[in-house]
């Protein structure tokens, strides 16, 4: 909506979450280009306040994204509803089998332009791997780290889960750190307070699932945490790359426990990357603590 703020064209933009009165005002008055989620653009058209026989221009952002999503029903839809001659554009940071029967259904003899190769991440990005135990531990690891960040402005923080988010949101709050959270059970409303309130610095860490890890354009982060381990190398790339934007440095971190180690290591290797283990000790100098600690027990000596 905003790059199109200086153009003469109507924009109407239609998401879930808000009321539907303000978006039909917006629709009935005519707009030149509608901003959509396919869920809400297929609810304007269901209640009969939306035609798309008119479009001339598609475009696709975030495809596998909408794959993972479960939304390329609705896309496919959405396709059946627009003119068969119209200009489409697909953007997806990768190409699934899904995404290119997509593509070779509802497109003719597309030219693909690839910008970087698959699960690549930014020069610009220094990366580093932090072993750590679990629970309460690795939450007192991501504290230490986060107060000796250098040249530290801000932070995203990533879960793999929705209540991971909760637990370590408020986790952060009572240690006294200023940080909002960002996840899909939030209403839309206050996934936008979250946003501001980061993008304005009146708290300096956002702890989210991956529904952030995607099309947030915050261009000046400093660093990203990965306070679990990403299940994908794609998701690892994409959530480390809310930082290091437009020109800029960026850290990321990634905290590994010692029974998430091989996990990590072959997403890494999937993805083409070498991060270096820094901070706390390894996981390998963890596993022979440990092992020393075991040794050193009174009931072990006992039973051997």
């Amino acid at each position: 909506v905003k790059y199109g703020i200086n153009h003469k064209l109507n924009v109407a933009l239609l998401i879930g979450g808000v009321s539907f009165g303000d978006q039909e005002q917006k629709i009935m008055r005519g707009a030149d280009v509608l901003i959509a989620t396919p869920g809400r653009l297929l609810d304007h058209f269901e209640r009969g306040k939306l035609l798309m026989t008119g479009v001339q221009m598609m475009v696709v952002d975030e495809a596998d994204r909408m794959l993972d999503m479960g939304f390329i029903p609705d896309i496919e839809r959405i396709f059946k509803l627009t003119p068969p001659k119209k200009q489409t554009l697909f953007f997806s940071a990768t190409m699934p089998p899904e995404i290119t029967r997509l593509t070779e259904t509802f497109l003719q003899n597309p030219v693909r332009v690839e910008v970087s190769r698959p699960s690549s991440a930014s020069e610009n990005i220094t990366q580093g791997l932090v072993a750590s135990h679990g629970g309460g531990s690795k939450r007192e690891t991501l504290r230490q780290l986060l107060r000796k960040a250098e040249n530290f402005k801000n932070a995203i923080i990533f879960c793999n889960r929705k209540r991971d988010v909760a637990i370590l949101h408020k986790s952060l709050q009572k240690h006294g750190f200023a940080a909002g959270a960002l996840h899909g059970d939030m209403d839309q409303r206050a996934r936008m307070v979250s946003l501001d309130n980061f993008k304005n610095g009146d708290i300096s860490l956002l702890v989210c699932s991956d529904v952030a890890a995607r099309g947030l354009d915050i261009p000046d982060v400093s660093h990203v945490f990965n306070f679990d381990v990403p299940n994908h190398a794609e998701d690892y790339v994409h959530r480390i790359g809310r930082t290091g934007r437009a020109g800029r440095k960026g850290i990321a971190v990634l905290l590994v426990p010692v029974a998430r180690r091989r996990k990590a290591e072959r997403m890494l290797v999937d993805a083409g990357l070498s991060p270096e283990w820094s901070g706390p000790p390894s996981a390998e100098d963890i596993r022979k603590l440990d092992q020393q600690r075991l040794l050193q027990d009174e009931i072990f000596k006992e039973e051997t």
